[in-house]
């Protein structure tokens, strides 16, 4: 299980740390494997949540979120994504923006510095709105219920998870923006952080309703379906519900990548801390990139998330750390250190409190069944 779930991870590994050895030396091994771990502790979290995502999707749509997700995130936001920011902010042309990478390293560095603020409030709002959809939705099994309860009983009023969000990225843009933290010191940025920030809710609101809409509209079909089918059977005629299968996962498909992406945001600013070389980063945040595809797919086969009930739930604190933490970078530096331990302690909690509960669960049924059988 280990073998075929993570096969590929490992073979991207060795081939990439040889690559990266054989090309450009021993320096640039030791940071490509710095970068894919940097990668790996950044985006744990990332696994949990799409885990419970991709466990609505068949096989076959796990395969391409193993293929071609893998190429979007690692080509997409490892690769041109540095490039493309750089060229927007710069406003000079995606070749110019490679060969600053390659020649002017230093220059590179400061034009991403620069649109730090953007990327921040984009990604931001868009984690937060994510952890504030969660904890305002009433859940069956909580995990700090002295917190979620109250929070779901807030929940019940229409859009106040949009509501909290604009408040916090009006705060934001009153706070940090205004001596936001550019490459030569700090400068006003309010209204770039305003207009990324609502970019960042509307992308939310418009890829996550269009999943949850096509997601709604697969449960309704397929309980449709399993009738037609038994009519089918009975007449010696076959029904196909392929068609909606494939709109409803690919919008879900959708989600995940624009989720991966807002994830990817702290990996590749992280990144510029470590190393100015456009393809050093792009190889180390690839790799870590890969097992955190390998881990969503493992968490799915083997049914983690059902196994330790909480696991979703650390997940998405650990989400709530992230969007915070992105938007008081705006300002201020924060260690990619504090990021990465962050996440893992809160992902580290929730699984520990879920062992314990599934130990008091099954020493609560072993003393059960002795007075069952007495009776």
């Amino acid at each position: 299980m280990i073998l075929r779930t993570f096969g590929w991870s490992f073979a991207v590994t060795a081939l990439g740390l040889a690559f990266a050895a054989w090309q450009w030396g021993w320096e640039a091994f030791g940071i490509v494997l710095i970068l894919s771990v940097l990668e790996i502790s950044l985006s744990f979290d990332n696994a949990v949540v799409n885990a419970g995502i991709l466990k609505k999707m068949n096989a076959f749509w796990q395969k391409i979120f193993l293929t071609l997700g893998i190429l979007i995130a690692v080509f997409g936001m490892r690769l041109v994504f540095p490039v493309v920011i750089v060229a927007v902010s710069a406003k000079v042309g995606p070749v110019e923006a490679v060969r600053l990478a390659l020649d002017e390293p230093e220059r590179y560095e400061g034009l991403v510095t620069d649109a730090h603020p953007a990327i921040a409030a984009f990604g931001g709002m868009f984690l937060l709105m994510i952890f504030l959809d969660f904890v305002f939705e009433d859940r069956e099994i909580k995990w700090l219920g002295w917190l979620e309860r109250p929070l779901a009983r807030l929940g019940k009023v229409d859009m106040l998870s949009v509501c909290v969000a604009l408040t916090v990225l009006l705060v934001s843009a009153m706070t940090f923006a205004g001596d936001a933290h550019v490459s030569t010191g700090h400068a006003d940025r309010t209204a770039t952080v305003l207009l990324s920030g609502v970019a960042g809710l509307i992308t939310y609101l418009v890829v996550g309703g269009l999943s949850g809409y096509f997601e709604d509209k697969l449960e309704e079909e397929e309980e449709h379906a399993q009738e037609e089918e038994r009519k089918a059977g009975a007449e010696g005629r076959p029904v196909s519900v392929v068609a909606l299968a494939g709109k409803a996962a690919f919008f879900l498909f959708l989600y995940l990548e624009v989720l991966d992406a807002s994830f990817s945001f702290d990996g590749v600013i992280g990144a510029f801390a470590i190393t100015n070389h456009i393809f050093w980063m792009a190889l180390g945040l690839g790799i870590g990139a890969m097992y955190v595809r390998s881990l969503t797919v493992y968490l799915v086969r083997q049914g983690t998330l059902d196994d330790y009930v909480h696991l979703e739930h650390g997940a998405h604190y650990a989400i709530g750390t992230l969007a915070v933490i992105l938007l008081v970078t705006i300002e201020h530096q924060i260690s990619e250190i504090i990021t990465g331990l962050a996440g893992v302690a809160l992902i580290t909690a929730s699984f520990l409190t879920s062992v314990r509960r599934n130990r008091t669960l099954a020493a609560d049924g072993a003393q059960a069944a002795p007075a069952a059988a007495g009776t």
